[in-house]
């Protein structure tokens, strides 16, 4: 069985631990800052989903997959129940988790994402990776010039660069496995999270400016999490925690705090 790579921020103490999840192609990098802040509340882990960061690769990537993979770190690391929070994939993974596995879990934060099944709409990053030629870039000034040419947001160029780095033969790479997550890419985004009902209080965060949760998404989630609450943070697109931390942390808090 393999077990998901984290790092753990804050002392292993009483209180229920909180997990966090990336979204695709990020890494627990990403959260970082966040993990510092909350691990002085309470134990926090930061982890890699599989195929992404430092976690294990795989052929699979559903949302089943992404459970039990949560499942199997709680297990391993003797975790009895737990608070959870993912962003978009992340979130996916996490409201699977809940609906497949309530009596593991205390509460439950989804950032930016709903049940529902959304279209395809990461071809160009997807395209733009699968250019990169690792056999003839030399720098990662080379693999930055290949993303411009699809990409025009610096600071997804940026988000993808931090997944670059250099294997033992002094060649560049991604830390993500671009094969399986171009290949199943339709069967964890454009798929909705079963249906199932998870009772427990649950948090939607959204941010202001970004169109991942629609008013006409609440009627699902609240057939499929009765005790949630939907929030939306100010001057905020689909990265919430990076546009505004100051508010989403505050938010977060209140919720895990209350």
């Amino acid at each position: 069985m393999e077990i998901l790579h984290s790092k753990l921020y804050g002392e292993e103490r009483t209180e229920t631990p909180l997990l966090v999840f990336h979204g695709l192609f990020g890494m627990l990098d990403n959260w970082g800052s966040f993990g510092k802040e909350f691990g002085e509340l309470m134990p926090t882990h930061v982890i890699d989903l599989r195929n992404h960061g430092r976690s294990f690769h795989s052929d699979s990537m559903s949302h089943d997959d992404l459970a039990n993979d949560i499942l199997n770190y709680m297990e391993f690391h003797k975790i009895e129940k737990a608070n959870l929070l993912g962003h978009s994939l992340g979130g996916k993974a996490v409201m699977q988790f809940a609906i497949k596995f309530p009596e593991k879990l205390n509460k439950l934060i989804v950032v930016d994402i709903s049940p529902k099944a959304y279209p395809p709409h990461h071809q160009g990053i997807i395209k733009a990776l699968q250019t990169v030629d690792f056999e003839t870039v030399t720098s990662r000034q080379d693999v930055e010039k290949v993303l411009g040419e699809y990409i025009h947001e610096k600071f997804v160029i940026q988000f993808l660069m931090k997944n670059l780095y250099w294997t033992e033969d002094k060649n560049l790479a991604w830390r993500f496995n671009l094969n399986t997550l171009a290949e199943k890419y339709t069967e964890f985004v454009s798929n909705a999270i079963k249906f199932g009902v998870f009772k427990g209080p649950t948090l939607f965060v959204a941010g202001a400016n970004s169109n991942y949760i629609l008013p006409q998404d609440e009627l699902l989630i609240r057939q499929q999490f009765p005790d949630s609450k939907i929030i939306k943070i100010a001057n905020a697109e689909h990265w919430v925690q990076a546009n505004n931390p100051v508010d989403f942390n505050a938010a977060v808090k209140d919720f895990l705090l209350s």
